[in-house]
C-alpha cells in the first residue's frame, strides 16, 4: 500500500506531465483564470509577499513561527518543495491534503484556460486559503524575479519583504546587470504597503534605494535594526528593544540576518518580545544548514560522521555555506549536485581549500540537472579531489569510513530534497 508521501509525489509527477514546467513570465494567464473564478485572491486578508534572490524561505519560516506562536492564524505558499509537494501550501495548522489539491485543480480546469505548473499551484493555494475561516495573515513566497511572477497579485498587501538580492537569474533579463535584477524585483512593488529591505551589498542597496525613491509606500531598511555579538552571544537590537538569539539550529551569518529581518516584521505586526524570545530556539530551517539527526542515512554512517544539508545554489549562498564550514575542525567531504541554469565553475571555486573530497551526483528525476560527469570535470579542472557516484547509496559508500568527518550535501534544494525523501 502506497504511503501518503508516495501518493503525493505521484500526483505531482502527474501535474508535471499535464502542465508546463517551463518558466513563462506573464501575469495575463493567471489573472484571466482568477477573474473567471471571481477573483478569490482579493478575499485573502493581509497578504504578505516575500521576494528576493536568497533567504525567502528562511524569512518566511521564521515569520510563520512567530505569528503562530502569537496565536495568529496563517496560510503560506512556498516554492520549491524539498520532498513532499503538499508542503508548498500550509493552511492554518496543516499542509494541504491530496484531496484538496485534486478538487481545486478540477475547479481551475473548468475555466478551460491555460496555466503553467507554478501558476496552477498558485491558484490552488489561493482557492484553498480562500476557504479558510478567520485567517490573520497570508504569507506568499514569490518565484522568479517579481514583476511578472504569478504571486504579484495584490495592489495593497499588508507588507512586502525584500530579502537579499544578488546576481541570479540573469538569463531572464536584458541587459544582464544587477540594476535590471533590482528593477524587476523592487521596481514593481506596491505603492500602498510597508516595504522591508534586508541587508544588501552596498552597491545593491544604493540601486534599491534609487528605484524605490518615488514609491510612496513606507520603507523599512535594515539600518532600523541590527544583530550584534556580546560575550559570544548574539542579540537583535532595535531602539530600546534587545532580543537574545539562542539557537542550536541556525548556524550561519546569513540565516541569522534573515531571522533578524523576520523579527523586525513580527514586532511591527504586534508580536510580543517575550513571544519572539521563547520562539527563536524552536525555529529550524529544513534543508538550510541542517544537520541530520536520525533516519536511514544516519544508520549507514559511522558514529564519528555527521551529515549536513544545504540547498545553496547561488554564489552568495555558497559563500555563506563556506564561511560556516571554515568553523568546522573535522575533515569535510562534499556530495554535489546542481541544476543546468546555475554557474557550476564559479560556484565550486568558492569552496577552494574547504573540501577534502567531492563526490558528484546527477540529481535523480530532474531533467534540468547537470550530469555527474560534467560536474566531475568542472571540479577536476579547478584541482579538487573528485569522484562521481551513480546514486545516493553509492555516494555515501564512497565517503563513509571510521574517520571523523562532516559530509555536506550541497548545490541544489532538489538534491537535498531527494536525500531527505530517501531518509
Amino acid at each position: 500500500m502506497k504511503s501518503m508521501l508516495s501518493k503525493s509525489i505521484s500526483l505531482y509527477r502527474l501535474l508535471q506531465k499535464q502542465y508546463s514546467r517551463r518558466i513563462n513570465l506573464d501575469l495575463n494567464r493567471i489573472q484571466k483564470v482568477l477573474k473567471k473564478l471571481d477573483n478569490p485572491h482579493l478575499n485573502l486578508k493581509n497578504p504578505i509577499n516575500i521576494l528576493g534572490s536568497d533567504g525567502k524561505m528562511s524569512v518566511l519560516t521564521s515569520l510563520k513561527y512567530f505569528l503562530k506562536a502569537d496565536r495568529k492564524k496563517i496560510t503560506a505558499f512556498t516554492s520549491p518543495h524539498l520532498y513532499d509537494p503538499r508542503h508548498r501550501i500550509f493552511l492554518k495548522n496543516n499542509y494541504i491534503s491530496l484531496e484538496q489539491i485534486k478538487n481545486f485543480k478540477k475547479k481551475i480546469e473548468k475555466t478551460k484556460l491555460e496555466l503553467t505548473l507554478f501558476e496552477l499551484l498558485t491558484c490552488i493555494y489561493i482557492l484553498a486559503s480562500n476557504e479558510q475561516k478567520k485567517v490573520d495573515f497570508n504569507l506568499i513566497e514569490s518565484g522568479l524575479l517579481f514583476r511578472k511572477d504569478s504571486t504579484n497579485l495584490w495592489e495593497t498587501p499588508k507588507a512586502q519583504i525584500v530579502t537579499n538580492i544578488n546576481f541570479q537569474h540573469q538569463e531572464w533579463i536584458n541587459p544582464k546587470t544587477i540594476y535590471e535584477i533590482c528593477k524587476q524585483k523592487v521596481g514593481f512593488l506596491s505603492k500602498d504597503s510597508v516595504i522591508y529591505i534586508a541587508p544588501q551589498e552596498k552597491k545593491t542597496l544604493k540601486i534599491i534605494k534609487n528605484i524605490l525613491n518615488k514609491n510612496p509606500s513606507k520603507k523599512v531598511y535594515s539600518s532600523a535594526w541590527k544583530i550584534f555579538k556580546k560575550q559570544k552571544r548574539l542579540f537583535y537590537k532595535e531602539k530600546k528593544i534587545v532580543i537574545p538569539i539562542q539557537s542550536r539550529f541556525i548556524h550561519s551569518k546569513a540565516l541569522i540576518s534573515n531571522l533578524g529581518l523576520a523579527i523586525k516584521v513580527a514586532l511591527d505586526l504586534g508580536v510580543k518580545k517575550t513571544t519572539i524570545i521563547s520562539t527563536i530556539p524552536k525555529i529550524n530551517f529544513e534543508g538550510r544548514l541542517q544537520y541530520l539527526k536520525r533516519g536511514k542515512l544516519i544508520n549507514t554512517l559511522s558514529k564519528k560522521e555527521k551529515i549536513l544539508f544545504d540547498g545553496c545554489h547561488s554564489l552568495a549562498s555558497a559563500k555563506n555555506l563556506n564561511n560556516y564550514l571554515k568553523t568546522i575542525k573535522d575533515p569535510i567531504y562534499g556530495i554535489w549536485g546542481m541544476q543546468k541554469n546555475k554557474m557550476p565553475e564559479k560556484f565550486i571555486k568558492v569552496f577552494n581549500g574547504t573540501f577534502k573530497k567531492i563526490i558528484t551526483l546527477t540529481i535523480p528525476g530532474e531533467p534540468n540537472a547537470l550530469n555527474a560527469d560534467d560536474l566531475f570535470k568542472v571540479g577536476k579542472k579547478i584541482k579538487f579531489s573528485m569522484n562521481k557516484a551513480k546514486n545516493i547509496n553509492d555516494a555515501i559508500k564512497k565517503i563513509t569510513s571510521e574517520e571523523e568527518k562532516t559530509i555536506v550535501v550541497f548545490g541544489s534544494l532538489y538534491l537535498v530534497g531527494y536525500f531527505l525523501k530517501n531518509n
